[in-house]
C-alpha cells in the first residue's frame, strides 16, 4: 500500500521486550490467545501454539495496544515474527505507545496505580485545569487510584488536575500525554458513571 512503510524503513525501527497478550486470527479463520514479547512500530514477535505460514496475513489484538495487520514472516515451531502494516500516522501513535508501556513498566513498585487498570469504553473525556480552563483528552487507562491519558498539554508534575470532575495530581508525562494519581480512591461502581457524565465542576 503506498502509504505503507517500506521494508527497509520497518528494518531500521528497534524491538523492545515486552510482555503482552492477545488474540492472533490466522488466515484459515483459527483465533487463539498469543503472547508477544518483542515489538516495535515496524513488526513484533509473538509465541503462539499454532502458526501461519510465511507470507500470509494475520490479526492480531494486542493488550493496552489494539489491532495490529501484516504479514507472517520468520515462522518458528513456538511462534513467528509479524510485519506490521500501518499508516505512518498510525506507526506514530504506535512509538508513542510502546515508548509510553516501556515508562509504565519502569514505575515496578514505586506505581501508584497498583489497582487492576481498565480501558473504558467510551475513552473520550475532558480534563480541567485549575483555572477552569477545560481540554478533550483520550483514556488510556483508568483504576480506582489514578488513570493515563492522551492530551493536548502536559501540565507541571504534581500539578492537580480534574479528569471528568475527578480531582487527580499529575505523577508522570509521556509522549501520549500524563498520568495522574487521584487524590482520593474512587468507588469502582462509580467510575465509569463519572466518565459517561463529566462533572465541570471537580470533586475530590
Amino acid at each position: 500500500m503506498a502509504e505503507d512503510a517500506s521494508g527497509e524503513e520497518r528494518r531500521t525501527y528497534e524491538r523492545v521486550k515486552v510482555a503482552l497478550f492477545g488474540r492472533c486470527l490466522l488466515p484459515n479463520g483459527m483465533e487463539l490467545p498469543c503472547q508477544i514479547t518483542e515489538i516495535s512500530p515496524g513488526d513484533l514477535q509473538m509465541f503462539t501454539a499454532h502458526q501461519p505460514r510465511e507470507g500470509e496475513r494475520v490479526i492480531t489484538y494486542v493488550d493496552h495496544v489494539g489491532r495490529l495487520e501484516g504479514d507472517a514472516v520468520r515462522v518458528t515451531e513456538i511462534g513467528f515474527a509479524m510485519e506490521i502494516e500501518a499508516s505512518p500516522r498510525k506507526r506514530e501513535k504506535l512509538a508513542a505507545r510502546i515508548e509510553w508501556l516501556q515508562a509504565h513498566r519502569h514505575f515496578g513498585v514505586e506505581d501508584a496505580r497498583a489497582h487492576e487498570r481498565m480501558e473504558p469504553s467510551n475513552k473520550n473525556s475532558v480534563m480541567t485545569l485549575g483555572d477552569g480552563r477545560t481540554y478533550p483528552v483520550e483514556i488510556i487507562d483508568i483504576s480506582i487510584s489514578g488513570a493515563a491519558f492522551s492530551s493536548p498539554v502536559k501540565p507541571a508534575l504534581e500539578t492537580v488536575v480534574a479528569l471528568a470532575g475527578m480531582k487527580g495530581r499529575v505523577v508522570r508525562h509521556f509522549v501520549e500525554g500524563l498520568a495522574i494519581e487521584f487524590l482520593s480512591i474512587r468507588e469502582k461502581r462509580h467510575l465509569f458513571d463519572k466518565l459517561d457524565k463529566p462533572e465541570t465542576q471537580p470533586t475530590a
